[in-house]
């Protein structure tokens, strides 16, 4: 062969090989704009559409059964998709089956972790704590229930409530405080305040420690947890919960950790042994810790402060005086506090309050803030809708995004609300509202959820809970909730929720 043809027989070779080089390119795009696209974790981003809540009831084959990917439900809300969280699987006597109430929510950086009541009994608690977690702000979820707790899940108690989380990042740990229960003939004790921990991102929950044992002769109620996140503060990595003893007039009781919540120290009080209900303590970036509550009636905002890590607490000034539109209300209404910390430290703080409607017919949300847990400002109605609307604002949850501050702040308000006249069966909505701008103005009211009536949620004076929460992770705001479908022949059909996607501001 000549060496002229075998260099056209090179080039020929040259060109098949690049053709048959861009067919294979084109089929492998091809192929790729038909598959389903993938999280980093190797599950598809896209959940189906069928609802879990027309399924059979969840297994229990483990005090900690972890599922992935929960389910969307669509609402009448444009932009709007409800995802499932989670569904109680207890069917022990006493308890109301598939009924899960009260969440509390923390974030840190990309993880959201949710902890909430599984199995809510009639009069006081639940069979479990369930909890959801995200590592990926929000894309995706996992979701199980502590184990150790009750007897359901491997622990010594009967009952569990008041879940709530935080996360402290020196030790890189996730904390679930709860109170226990037992059952004795005739009476129930609240024995303990307990704190469920994970270090894998809020995936794997171990025992619980005790934070505080009061035995028979204490009956804790409210707690609430915080951990000093602020690498230059001088308490940094200390966490706190706050509690009240209901057998003790409300004592107000406070137990610190500086090791992760692997152990606690002996519960103080504060300066003056004050008495308080629904304490929500947060921490300042210079490890100041201001605890915003209300006293033991529930007629008077306070809050009360520790300069010292915790050695000492001050006692409580008053923030404001408080009215409830609860005479006539058809669900309960206690004057339970949403407290919320920006960036800079300032503290923000809402509650249902009826002094803005004529007679008091009926609860708006109000707000006041502080940058030192004693002057604050002077209380703002939100104006969610206009003054004798005829809606009666129920349980709700605050949050801001803590990358943000000042009048450039950003916060989300979820909440219950219904008709303040309605007096049979009353129907619930869950609704959302947001601020960028610090609650100098607020947005447009958003449908979340509902409605749907008191019959189709758990009976008692806790019918979705004592409080609600909402956190933020990469910008949008997360809503975690209870709602309600349909009751099945035995059973209802109230489990927790959040928004796909979270909420954009």
């Amino acid at each position: 062969m000549s060496g002229m043809s075998r260099h056209l027989w090179l080039l020929i070779g040259g060109v098949v090989i690049l053709i048959l080089a861009l067919l294979i390119s084109f089929s492998l795009y091809f192929l790729s704009t038909i598959t389903p696209r993938k999280s980093a974790s190797g599950t598809p981003t896209h959940v189906t559409s069928t609802h879990p809540l027309n399924q059979p009831p969840i297994s229990l084959s483990g005090a900690a059964k972890i599922t992935r990917s929960p389910t969307p439900s669509t609402t009448p809300n444009d932009g709007i998709q409800m995802l499932q969280l989670s569904s109680d699987p207890y069917t022990n006597s006493g308890s109301q089956h598939q009924t899960e109430v009260e969440p509390g929510t923390f974030s840190h950086g990309s993880t959201i972790v949710s902890a909430f009541q599984a199995g809510r009994f009639s009069d006081i608690g639940s069979s479990n704590i369930g909890w959801a977690t995200s590592n990926d702000g929000g894309t995706t979820w996992q979701r199980g229930f502590l184990p150790g707790t009750t007897k359901l899940a491997g622990g010594p108690y009967d009952r569990i409530t008041d879940p709530s989380v935080t996360y402290d990042a020196a030790l890189e740990t996730w904390m679930i405080t709860t109170i226990v229960f037992r059952e004795t003939p005739g009476s129930i004790t609240a024995p303990a305040v307990l704190a469920s921990l994970s270090i894998d991102g809020g995936i794997t929950w171990g025992t619980p420690v005790t934070v505080a044992d009061v035995g028979g002769n204490g009956y804790p109620d409210k707690d609430w947890v915080v951990c000093d996140n602020t690498f230059t503060s001088p308490y940094y990595g200390t966490c706190y919960v706050e509690w009240d003893d209901s057998a003790r007039n409300d004592l107000i009781r406070i137990n610190t950790s500086r090791d992760g919540g692997k152990s606690w120290a002996a519960a103080r009080t504060t300066i003056n042994r004050a008495s308080g209900f629904d304490g929500a303590p947060l921490v300042q970036p210079d490890g100041t810790v201001i605890v915003p509550l209300s006293n033991a009636s529930q007629t008077t905002v306070m809050a009360f402060t520790s300069h010292d890590g915790g050695a000492s607490w001050s006692q409580p000034t008053t923030i404001a005086t408080v009215t409830s539109f609860s005479q006539s209300a058809y669900f309960q209404d206690k004057i339970l506090l949403n407290a919320g910390l920006d960036s800079s430290g300032k503290v923000y703080l809402t509650w249902v309050d009826c002094r803005f409607e004529t007679g008091c017919r009926g609860n708006d949300l109000v707000m006041t803030t502080s940058t030192d847990g004693i002057t604050w400002t002077q209380v703002q109605r939100i104006p969610i809708a206009h003054i004798g609307s005829g809606i009666n604002y129920y349980v709700s949850g605050l949050g801001v995004d803590t990358s943000t501050s000042g009048g450039m702040a950003h916060l989300g308000l979820v909440f219950y609300y219904y008709s303040a006249s309605c007096v049979n069966d009353c129907k619930l909505f869950v609704g959302f509202i947001s601020s960028i701008s610090g609650g100098n103005s607020w947005s447009a009211k958003t449908q979340v959820a509902g409605p749907f009536p008191a019959s189709w949620i758990a009976r008692g004076n806790n019918k979705v809970g004592d409080y609600i929460s909402l956190s933020f992770s990469r910008g949008r705001a997360f809503p975690v909730f209870s709602a309600a479908t349909a009751p099945g022949a035995v059973h209802l059909n109230e489990a927790m929720y959040t928004v796909q996607g979270g909420i954009a501001l």
